[in-house]
């Protein structure tokens, strides 16, 4: 998935979050974010199932409550990420 591809998700979920009224849930199942820069991303609640985040940047990524089931986390950056509750 490409940053562009990525860009509109990210900011609908941005809604979601705010108001789960507005915007939509980030479904990313699936979804191939090898390499990807998720720094300081809000991926809260996100749905990461079977995602592949293989080298991905998540530094200081908001993940509480996401769903990371068979998510591939290989060699990605957890650095200072919150992942309680994923």
């Amino acid at each position: 998935m490409t940053a562009a591809e990525l860009a509109p998700i990210l900011a609908a979920h941005a809604e979601w979050v705010a108001d789960n009224t507005k915007g939509k849930r980030a479904d990313l199942t699936w979804a191939n974010l090898t390499e990807a820069n998720l720094t300081r991303a809000d991926l809260t609640w996100a749905d990461l199932t079977e995602a592949d985040l293989t080298g991905a940047d998540l530094t200081r990524a908001d993940l509480t409550g996401a769903d990371l089931t068979w998510a591939n986390l290989t060699e990605a950056n957890l650095t200072r990420a919150d992942l309680t509750g994923a």
